[in-house]
């Protein structure tokens, strides 16, 4: 994986020609983005971490998948 932030269509740095250019569209980006998250709408409560993972070992446990440590 490159290192660096990568736009989508995989270049890490532009040109120097392009610079301006492509840091207002990232901005722009960003902007749109905070904007989109903040106006989601939940319509559940959050899931409590704890009790979704101890759900899951039950269900992997169940299934035979994994056997329990001993």
């Amino acid at each position: 994986m490159p290192r660096g932030s990568v736009s989508c269509t995989g270049t890490t740095k532009p040109s120097q020609a392009n610079q301006a250019a492509f840091e207002r569209a990232v901005a722009e980006i960003a902007h749109a983005t905070r904007h989109l998250l903040e106006d989601l709408v939940a319509v559940r409560p959050p899931k409590n971490r704890e009790e979704e993972a101890a759900k899951a070992r039950a269900r992997a446990e169940a299934s035979g998948r994994y056997s329990r440590a001993s």
